[in-house]
């Protein structure tokens, strides 16, 4: 039988946060940390859903253009109906970094679907898409993109668009179009027709809350044979869930329990983000030991980046040995003067910031790597979008699968591959994702609260 969907998230996180959408809609899904090889592939016979993880949203049009039509192909041939290209659900991109038009091209291409439908919007992750227009939550209320506190100012992809359409005029030349709220409410297949008649190759759709979402989900399924590349967030798989389960493709199943409850964990955090902030400060004064990691040092003087590891890796030993969680990190948020820093080092040594996010990620991949090593841990995290692809690659973990839900987008799976975390429970967390508490109930071991 063949997979419903198949994924290839631009960053690891949002391809975890697809996983668990599905899996915990009682679908068999497994996310591989790179194109997987047969014999891999075969450890997961019978999966319904099928997804890789990549670092694409910190690369560039070039690396696009290398990589991005084999494993295209790869995904395409195992012969799900749909195959969706998983981007943040904030958006962010550009025509240098992570570029969604680029990628919209070649995934036209290789598919040789009619368009390309951008469903960004996922009104479960507080992520609201009105007559074109992206708004998205924070702990602080909802802001429209080009005001959010995190992404108008973000450091390597700041967004000053909301509309999405606009935002991607300077990625693409590809011909848009868009299915607003009033569409979806009242005849969305109507206005799809008309769009497609006109030549659109992307098509922007609303979603804001169940009724739109669910239009939003029978769109894309009914339309699959023409519209077989989707482009947007979690989104896209909560809209096709929801419609799913109204037709009875698949029943309505109870969310998963706690994993159970561990007294120590290890956490790296390689985000900057106001929302990862405050889960540092609420970690401080709930068993967790900040250990800091001189980011700007590692790019300054890359030669003393294995002693500067080693000396965090000791650190978080000793934090254990003290009955504490280590909680590893570059900066404790966006006014931590380490930010300031690490950008100024970025200018004056040239090393570009893609480049400095890709040597902090497989950092903090090899300190957790030692410390779990070295300890009798069972259960991880990493933090940052960025860091979480670097990261699992450095613990040589190869495939994940959800295990118990918390937050939308950032479960506690178990990782599969490597010699010595097989079987290590794992989360992975957007920078501006999740609780205040995050850290502490993947301590607890998730479940639906």
């Amino acid at each position: 039988m063949n997979p419903l969907i198949t994924w290839y998230g631009d960053d690891f996180t949002g391809a975890a946060a697809v996983m668990e959408v599905l899996a915990f809609a009682g679908i068999e899904t497994v996310l591989f940390a790179d194109q997987p090889d047969a014999e891999l592939l075969a450890r997961f016979d019978g999966a319904g859903a099928i997804g890789i993880a990549s670092t694409a949203r910190t690369e560039g049009p070039e690396w696009m253009d290398a990589a991005l039509p084999q494993v295209f192909g790869f995904l395409q041939s195992l012969g799900a109906p749909l195959l969706h290209y998983k981007v943040c659900s904030t958006f962010d991109s550009s025509a240098q970094t992570g570029n969604i038009g680029r990628a919209a091209e070649i995934g036209l291409r290789v598919t040789g679907a009619r368009a390309a439908p951008v469903l960004t919007a996922a009104p479960q992750m507080r992520r609201y898409q009105a007559f074109g227009h992206l708004f998205a939550g924070t702990f602080d209320g909802v802001f429209r993109l080009d005001r959010h506190p995190v992404m108008a100012r973000h450091p390597v992809t700041p967004m000053t668009e909301a509309d999405l359409m606009l935002h991607l005029a300077t990625q693409t030349d590809l011909p848009t179009g868009l299915i607003d709220l009033e569409a979806l409410w009242t005849d969305p297949a109507t206005r799809l027709s008309a769009l497609l008649a006109t030549g659109a190759r992307l098509v922007s759709v609303d979603s804001m809350e169940e009724r739109s979402e669910a239009a939003a989900g029978r769109l894309l399924w009914d339309n699959r044979d023409e519209l077989s590349f989707v482009i947007g967030s979690q989104g896209v798989e909560f809209a096709l869930v929801r419609h799913w389960q109204d037709i009875g493709l698949i029943p309505r199943v109870a969310p998963p329990s706690s994993a159970g409850r561990v007294e120590q964990i290890a956490v790296v955090s390689g985000s900057v983000s106001p929302s990862t902030a405050q889960q540092i400060d609420w970690a401080v004064t709930n068993g967790f030991d900040v250990i800091r990691l001189d980011a700007a040092r590692l790019i300054a003087a890359p030669n003393e980046a294995a002693a500067q590891i080693a000396a965090a890796v000791e650190a978080g030993l000793r934090c254990l040995s003290q009955g504490q969680s280590p909680l590893v990190c570059t900066a404790t948020g966006p006014e931590d003067p380490a930010v300031a820093e690490v950008r100024a080092t970025s200018a004056r040594t040239g090393v570009p910031m893609e480049q400095v996010n890709k040597t902090i990620g497989i950092a903090l991949g090899q300190v957790l790597d030692g410390i779990l090593r070295r300890s009798s841990l069972t259960r991880a995290v990493i933090s940052g979008g960025d860091t979480s692809g670097h990261g699992m690659r450095a613990l040589g973990l190869r495939a994940i699968k959800a295990i118990a839900p918390t937050i939308p987008g950032a479960s506690l799976c178990i990782g599969y591959g490597g010699e010595h975390h097989d079987g290590l429970q794992i989360a992975l967390k957007g920078g501006q994702m999740g609780s205040m508490d995050f850290f502490g109930w993947i301590r607890d071991g998730g479940g639906a609260r």
